[in-house]
């Protein structure tokens, strides 16, 4: 019921607007989608709808994660056929398999999908497929194909929000189960799910982003046929047990048979084709294959007397190499506890007789979490000295070293780590947190210095700017904590209370002119968003009870 009633509240923000312009102008039939929502307003839905995610407890937002997430995904987004598309990538926490993408270019991974794939390319296959359906516009087609239906559909729902919250908050009663379902079920398949032209197209613009991007086409015809396993496992079984991925991109043999041969067709052809769809039509165009790339890419420059051979470790193409490690600490993050996740390696040394590294990493991730940091550090030590160019094991060692009373060791891994990568995201992030673990003025001066370099770029970085305002509070900077706090709340769906938060800041006597400036655009860029969420029935209970 609670997945249902977000669904629910994410349908009527993205969809209330489109309703009341319906009401002005009704769009002229076959006109285009991207004339109904701009680019502007796609990339404000999709951040609305990220940030509601966020608020009802669905994502992952783990730096190592999304960093490892973000080079995949950025790495195949480049090689796209409108790689000038901006793009979002997440994780959440469910581990079904599943993936989606959604207005603006938003594109979400379940932790089950990476648990199920065996290997990076397998992940950046999905992720290639659903890059296709932002870039030839399926998803916005499909709320072109929804406005006949939005008007009734959105006035059930609003009157189901609505008697939901005359109860108090919870919607228990039958007939409010049934308006929500019957309307948002509607509503949805009219949305999310896409037709066989849509899958096919997708598939075929996909497979040449995969390989544009270094990454092995056959990946795709090979997670096809393992969702294909599972589906023939669930036959007979209930809707539920098919996983969500089936539900909205089903596998067919056909389907796994044309990605096989597209992969073929790949390795074989000289010239890679590529369709595209434009204003005026599709458009096929061969164009030729680029070098080998293991062997190194010869470039030749018409500016230069001689030729340049790039060497291959310098390309920016193929697998990171992080998705084993990618794979375990989300198998450690998406466990209920971090004793289940212990007992699920146990499970696995039970079966196969040993763990990998990348499993051993795991193991110790879960034990650290289930307040066992003396057995973690002891683990994490060993993997260093195994593997002492993973970063990922370096900042587990280090926050373990934390956690057991080592911080002059902690800090001074910390410090080499930073010297090696230099304004790594993960690696600032972790280690501004194990100085704001101290609780004084200097661990808090400390992790602000650590941070600061990375401050302009992460406005939209909730994990950040909670990490920056702990880091601001403890030095004493109490009103660059609160606007890093109110930022917290807002990115984390709960721009009603960043509001608040605002509007008390901007009460301070002590503020200079720049930090009531800032204060002021901050309060007057939140504001349109918190009145629509109030017309849409939508308020912040925890807002509401404070006044």
């Amino acid at each position: 019921m609670r997945l249902t009633l977000l669904s629910a509240a994410l349908t009527l923000l993205v969809a209330a607007p489109l309703a009341r312009a319906q009401v002005d102008r009704l769009p002229d039939i076959g006109s285009s989608a991207g004339e109904l929502l701009t680019p502007a307003r796609q990339q404000m839905y999709g951040a609305m709808t990220l940030r509601e995610l966020r608020n009802y407890g669905y994502l992952l937002d783990d730096p190592l994660v999304d960093d490892w997430l973000d080079k995949v995904g950025e790495r195949l987004a480049a090689n796209s056929d409108r790689p000038s598309q901006p793009f979002t990538f997440f994780m959440l926490r469910d581990r079904q398999i599943n993936a989606f993408a959604t207005l603006g270019g938003y594109i979400a991974v379940n932790s089950g999908l990476v648990l199920t794939a065996e290997r990076e390319d397998e992940v950046a296959a999905v992720l290639s497929h659903e890059i296709a359906h932002v870039t030839q516009q399926h998803v916005l087609r499909g709320v072109e194909r929804a406005q006949r239906d939005q008007m009734p559909i959105l006035l059930g729902i609003l009157g189901a929000i609505v008697a939901a919250q005359a109860a108090g908050g919870s919607s228990s009663g039958d007939a409010t189960q049934a308006a929500l379902v019957s309307g948002l079920g509607l509503m949805q398949q009219r949305q999310i799910d896409y037709t066989r032209a849509n899958e096919s197209e997708a598939d075929r613009i996909g497979i040449y982003t995969l390989q544009r991007a270094g990454y092995d086409p056959d990946a795709m015809a090979d997670f096809f046929n393992r969702m294909d396993q599972v589906m023939r496992a669930n036959r007979g079984g209930e809707r539920e047990r098919t996983p969500d991925y089936l539900q909205t991109h089903p596998v067919t043999t056909s389907r796994i048979s044309e990605a096989h041969d597209r992969a073929e067709r790949l390795k074989r052809e000289k010239n890679v084709i590529t369709t595209v769809t434009t204003p005026g039509g599709k458009v096929t165009e061969s164009s030729p294959r680029e070098g080998n790339y293991a062997a190194g890419v010869r470039s030749t420059n018409p500016l230069l007397p001689f030729a340049v051979t790039l060497p291959a470790s310098g390309l920016d193409s193929g697998a990171t190499g992080l998705f084993p490690w990618a794979r375990e600490r989300l198998r450690v993050l998406s466990a209920n506890t971090p004793g289940e996740a212990i007992r699920e390696y146990e499970s696995i040394r039970r079966s196969t007789g040993e763990i990998t590294a990348p499993q051993r990493y795991g193991l110790a991730l879960a034990q650290l979490r289930n307040n066992q940091p003396a057995a973690a550090a002891t683990a994490f030590a060993q993997l260093v000295q195994e593997l002492p160019a993973n970063p990922w094991l370096g900042i587990a060692l280090a926050e373990a070293q934390s956690k057991i009373g080592d911080m002059a060791d902690a800090k001074a891994r910390f410090r080499d780590l930073l010297k090696t990568t230099p304004n790594s995201r993960p690696i600032a992030l972790s280690y501004a947190q194990v100085l704001n673990g101290q609780g004084d003025k200097s661990g808090g001066e400390q992790a602000r210095a650590v941070l600061q370099p990375l401050l302009d770029a992460s406005s939209d970085d909730p994990v950040f700017q909670a990490t920056f305002a702990r880091a601001c509070e403890l030095a004493g900077d109490t009103i660059k904590a609160g606007e890093a706090y109110a930022q917290t709340a807002y990115l984390n769906g709960r721009p009603e209370q960043a509001l608040t938060q605002l509007q008390n800041l901007k009460k301070r006597e002590n503020l200079d002119y720049y930090a009531r400036a800032r204060v002021e655009a901050r309060i007057t860029a939140i504001t349109p968003e918190v009145l629509e969420l109030r017309d849409a029935g939508v308020r912040d209970p925890d807002v509401d009870g404070n006044r």
